[in-house]
C-alpha cells in the first residue's frame, strides 16, 4: 500500500509517498480503507526531529474509512461499516490503517469531517474531565477558536457550563456561534474576563500556550483548577497540570460525539482537504500560520 513516510528530518520536502507492507489488525482492532486522515501539529514536529528520534517514520493518528478486515474478537462492527478513530500506530496517512479505538461515523458526516474529530474531541474531553467541568460551572478557554478550543467550548456548553473564550477579534462571531462569550487576547485579559465574571471562573483550559498561565491561575483561584495542553514549560514552572494523550486517552469521547453531532449540539470544524499525494503542501500550510478549522488528507 501507499503511505506517507520520511527517512530524514527536515522541511516538508522530505515527505514521500512510498510502498509499505499492508498492516493487519490485531485482537480487538479493525483495518480500514482510509478515506481521510487528520493532519496535526505533531506531524511537522516529528518531521523536523523535535519528537521521536527514530527513522524512518510514518505519520498520522486519526482516520476515517471503511472497515475491510476485522481482528480477532471484534464484535459490533462489520466489513463495509463506516468508522473513525485512532490508529494503533502513527500510520493513518496511508491507503490502509489499523484502528485500535473507533466508533461509527455519524450519518450526517462525510469521511473528511469525521477524520477531523478524534484528536480534537478526545483532547478537549480529557481536559474537561480532569477539570471536572459540569453543570453551572464557568470555564475560561484560552485559545477557543482552533479545532481543540472549539471542541472544548461546545463540549463544555453541552455539559451545562458557561464558557468564556479568548480569541482574536475576527473570530469573536465564530466563538459566539459555538456558545462562548468572547474576549480578546493580550494585555488586560484579566480585567476583560472579570468584566464578564467578577468572581473569576471555576476552571481554565489553556489551548493556545500563549504565556498566560499566571492570569488563568488567578482567575480560577488556584493551580488545581487549570489545565494546559500547550505550555509544558509553563506548567512545570507554575505547578499546573499538563495534559497529553500518552498519559491515558479518554476514549468515551469517540462514543459520545456522534450523538452530539446528530442532535445539533456539536458543530464540527471547517475542513480544508488535500489529496494524500499533496501532504507536503498540507503540512506547509499548517506549519506556516494559524488555520481555522482542520487540515485533512483524503484518498484519491
Amino acid at each position: 500500500m501507499k503511505a506517507v513516510r520520511f527517512s530524514v528530518f527536515g522541511g516538508p520536502e522530505v515527505l514521500e509517498i512510498v510502498d509499505v507492507p499492508d498492516p493487519r489488525p490485531g485482537p480487538g482492532q479493525v483495518r480500514i480503507a482510509v478515506r481521510a486522515a487528520g493532519v496535526n501539529a505533531s506531524d511537522w514536529k516529528k518531521r523536523a526531529g523535535l519528537m521521536d528520534p527514530e527513522l524512518p517514520q510514518t505519520l498520522g493518528h486519526e482516520a476515517a474509512g471503511v472497515v475491510d478486515e476485522l481482528g480477532a474478537g471484534v464484535t459490533g462492527v462489520a466489513v463495509g461499516d463506516r468508522v473513525f478513530g485512532f490508529t494503533a500506530e502513527p500510520a493513518a496517512q496511508a491507503e490502509l490503517a489499523v484502528l485500535a479505538h473507533y466508533a461509527p461515523v455519524p450519518p450526517a458526516l462525510d469521511f473528511a469531517t469525521a477524520a477531523s474529530l478524534p484528536a480534537a474531541v478526545e483532547t478537549a474531553t480529557r481536559a474537561l474531565d480532569r477539570l471536572g467541568v459540569g453543570e453551572g460551572d464557568t470555564l475560561l478557554v484560552n485559545g477557543a477558536s482552533g479545532s481543540v478550543g472549539g471542541a472544548a467550548v461546545q463540549l463544555a456548553v453541552a455539559r451545562g457550563a458557561r464558557v468564556i473564550g479568548t480569541g482574536s477579534a475576527p473570530n469573536h462571531e465564530h466563538l459566539r456561534s459555538l456558545g462562548a462569550e468572547p474576549v480578546a487576547y493580550g494585555e488586560g485579559l484579566t480585567a476583560r474576563v472579570r468584566a464578564l465574571a467578577p468572581d473569576g471562573v471555576d476552571a481554565a483550559l489553556d489551548v493556545a500556550g500563549s504565556g498566560v498561565l499566571p492570569e488563568l491561575i488567578a482567575l480560577a483561584g488556584g493551580t488545581e483548577r487549570v489545565v494546559t495542553i500547550a505550555d509544558f514549560a509553563g506548567a512545570e514552572a507554575h505547578g499546573v497540570t499538563f495534559s497529553r494523550g500518552d498519559d491515558g486517552r479518554v476514549l468515551h469521547a469517540l462514543d459520545e460525539i456522534g450523538g452530539l453531532v446528530e442532535s445539533g449540539r456539536f458543530t464540527p470544524p471547517d475542513v480544508r482537504t488535500f489529496p494524500l499525494t499533496e501532504v507536503a503542501e498540507a503540512q506547509r500550510l499548517g506549519e506556516n500560520g494559524p488555520v481555522r478549522g482542520k487540515i485533512v488528507l483524503v484518498a484519491g
